[in-house]
């Protein structure tokens, strides 16, 4: 069932606030259910696919108890956020009969497996879809630089960024009703612009690892199954000649 396959190992990056649904903060369960579900339609293409999802649902909930914090300690409060996010979506995914495991860069063995590179590849070609959790373990990066870490590190063949609007736009499309939709970008063009899809550093590290980033709609029903196939409606961004 892989003939139609255009990228047959992804990494998804799924903000946080995703998982809201309608609410503050938190994690919203039919959200988190309807997600799964289509994460589960690709696992069942044959796709091996990783995640890295991030951790602003949970932390914006303590955004006011971190205001005057140090840097660092926030970031490791927002890390903490990630892990939570991500056994959240582990339990989704098996209540589905998704054979899953979470690997946190910050150890904590009670509840999930320490980042190990090789052991996360093996996970992958067991046909078990591995969440990242933790971000990089460092503070002052954001989880899409451990999105664009973890793709490079797997040797994905796309890095997928699932956001609430179908591609890259000049503007907010929220904001600004004619905003134009980008279809293909340079990576230097999204750093030019400053447009802000994901940050500098991880645009950075997809161009040097050659990883294509695809924006797209994960409020679309269907809509990460068809761009793994390289359809639907999406936003690539990559080396152009």
């Amino acid at each position: 069932m892989t003939a139609d396959l255009k990228y047959r190992r992804v990494l998804m990056k799924v903000s946080g606030e995703a998982l809201m649904g309608d609410r503050d903060y938190g994690l919203d369960p039919d959200m988190l259910t309807r997600i799964a579900g289509e994460i589960r339609s690709v696992h069942e293409l044959g796709v091996q696919l990783c995640l890295v999802i991030g951790g602003g649902n949970i932390f914006r909930g303590v955004s006011a108890a971190a205001a005057g914090m140090e840097r660092a300690s926030a970031d490791y409060m927002g890390m903490l956020a990630t892990v939570i996010n991500a056994l959240a979506m582990q339990n989704a995914l098996e209540r589905l009969n998704v054979s899953t495991r979470v690997q946190s860069a910050i150890s904590m063995q009670s509840v999930c497996e320490p980042y190990i590179r090789r052991r996360a590849i093996r996970h992958l070609e067991k046909d078990r879809v591995v969440i990242f959790g933790a971000g990089t373990g460092n503070p002052f990066f954001t989880t899409d630089t451990a999105a664009a870490l973890r793709a490079s590190e797997m040797g994905c063949d796309a890095l997928l960024k699932a956001t609430k609007v179908d591609g890259v736009y000049d503007a907010d499309p929220h904001r600004v009703p004619d905003a134009s939709r980008f279809e293909r970008l340079d990576y230097h063009d999204v750093l030019a612009r400053d447009l802000e899809v994901m940050d500098a550093s991880a645009i950075a590290l997809a161009r040097e690892s050659s990883i294509p980033i695809l924006v797209f709609s994960i409020f679309e029903s269907g809509g990460f199954a068809k761009v793994v196939q390289g359809k639907g409606r999406f936003t690539i961004i990559e080396e152009t000649p």
